[in-house]
């Protein structure tokens, strides 16, 4: 597998638990190093507007993803989102490479938009099972997570392959954890129908 693809499925993977970290990293190693040189139309990240807008964006997405309720209609609005960063990742970064444009949106659409359900999959669980109180501390989680994958993704493409193994490893997990806690009894409403 070529490096611009794993670059590209390297950024695409984060942008499932936070469309806009792995989109500033790009555009910012874009910026300050030689190890990106984003082509036209994706130049356009790494402008100074461009910049100004993912920060904007980013400082929302932080700020509303710590707060318990305000979470989850996050969740809802980032369904869209979070899959369309990771073509735009895929694409911008993979476009030296022989693969069809098509296919590789595809692919970004795939990798982060399965972060991405498995993320949305184990939120409502900690919400039912902390009360939301430890919904921030997962959230911060995320949010370092995808710093470091991107970061990685960048300067250490060989690491995708691992970062993608644990993204496909979590996401399995959290959607059985959450289909069991659906499946599984309150034992609060049960005692209530005695």
């Amino acid at each position: 597998m070529e490096q611009a693809l794993l670059t590209g499925l390297g950024l695409a993977a984060p942008a499932g638990l936070n469309a806009y970290i792995p989109l500033l990293v790009l555009a910012l190693a874009d910026r300050l190093s030689d190890r990106i040189a984003l082509a036209a139309p994706y130049d356009a990240i790494s402008s100074t507007p461009g910049l100004l807008v993912l920060l904007v964006l980013l400082t929302i997405e932080i700020a509303v993803d710590k707060i318990p309720g305000l979470d989850h209609a996050n969740d809802l609005v980032q369904t869209a989102i979070r899959p369309a960063a990771g073509a735009v990742l895929v694409l911008a970064t993979a476009g030296g490479v022989a693969l069809d444009p098509w296919l590789a949106g595809l692919l970004g659409v795939a990798v982060a938009g399965s972060v991405h359900a498995a993320k949305a999959a184990v939120r409502p669980v900690s919400t039912l099972g902390t009360g939301g109180l430890f919904n921030p501390l997962i959230s911060l989680g995320e949010d370092m997570v995808a710093v470091l994958a991107s970061v990685s993704a960048i300067f250490l493409p060989i690491l995708t392959v691992g970062f993608l193994a644990l993204f496909a490893v979590f996401a399995v997990a959290a959607i059985r954890r959450a289909r069991q806690s659906q499946a599984t009894p309150n034992p609060a409403s049960t005692n209530l129908r005695r």
